[in-house]
């Protein structure tokens, strides 16, 4: 009799729903592991300011390559890049060219890959970190739009080079290299700026996102949507652009707005980062950015 209400309360307890707290201890977990492995906040500024100073020297040349295609919509160096870019047309390479750039080219694909990468982050209490990345991502698109409409710059035309994919609007600069040092040029300087050591999914962010970064450009210029002047262009002001996110980032980040809450004490200007840092009190709350 024992065995057999024993037997029933078993039964009934398969069928109940699993707990609340049974389903969110593996998020807790990995919210965990984020939290141990995140840099003091005066490490992660040092990181970022040196981001900032590489990326600030991209304005000047993108001024001047901006106004030498808008009055040299066709350059013989383009062209002369292009088709040796072209010359091999092995199956392979033409799929990962399309691969690489597929991204990009699917707008719901694109912006559904930010929505969901920016939920991530919220979820695991990188809160600031989800809000830039949005906010990165949907103005460069915007600046991008911009700054087409004014240069007015045509694409490749199949008569000078090989058009594997054929694109619309203006060229330069080009859509995608910006799209892609947007997202995955902040998701690396995350992985640069607030975290330590090298646990596996930090290492394979890093090479994933420095993948996407340097071969968009091939891709773009292979597949004949892009003229490589196009391709810088889009490196330098996408460059530029992050780099003015990150200030921002950095600036609201040392305020502590939307700092983390957890458990281990990273967020920035708490007491027991301070005094793990030996900082000297009159450096708490200076803003070195």
């Amino acid at each position: 009799m024992a065995k057999r209400s024993a037997r029933s309360r078993q039964s009934k307890g398969a069928g109940q729903p699993v707990r609340k707290g049974e389903a969110e201890q593996p998020l807790e977990e990995i919210q965990q592991e984020i939290q141990a492995q995140r840099l003091p906040w005066y490490q992660a500024r040092r990181r970022g300011k040196i981001l900032l100073i590489l990326y600030a020297l991209l304005l000047s040349l993108f001024g001047l390559l901006a106004w030498w295609v808008h009055t040299h919509p066709v350059l013989a160096i383009d062209v002369a890049i292009t088709r040796e870019f072209q010359e091999e047309q092995s199956p392979w390479l033409r799929a990962l060219m399309f691969a690489i750039s597929f991204i990009g080219s699917v707008p719901w694909l694109a912006s559904g890959l930010v929505l969901v990468t920016a939920l991530l982050l919220w979820l695991v209490r990188l809160r600031l970190e989800a809000l830039m990345l949005l906010g990165n991502c949907l103005s460069s698109e915007a600046l991008n739009r911009t700054v087409k409409i004014l240069v007015a710059r045509p694409r490749p035309s199949s008569t000078l080079v090989e058009v594997l994919q054929a694109a619309h609007g203006a060229s330069f600069p080009s859509g995608h290299v910006m799209a892609y040092v947007a997202y995955w040029g902040l998701l690396f300087s995350y992985a640069l700026m607030l975290f330590r050591g090298w646990s596996w999914w930090r290492l394979l962010l890093l090479l994933v996102a420095g993948f996407f970064i340097v071969m968009v450009g091939p891709s773009r210029i292979y597949l004949g949507d892009h003229w490589a002047s196009d391709v810088l262009g889009g490196y330098l002001l996408g460059g530029i652009w992050l780099s003015l996110w990150l200030l921002l980032y950095l600036r609201l980040r040392a305020r502590g707005l939307l700092a983390s809450s957890g458990r281990l004490g990273n967020t920035p200007g708490s007491g027991s980062e301070i005094r793990s840092a030996s900082l000297p009190a009159s450096s708490h709350g200076r803003d070195l950015s």
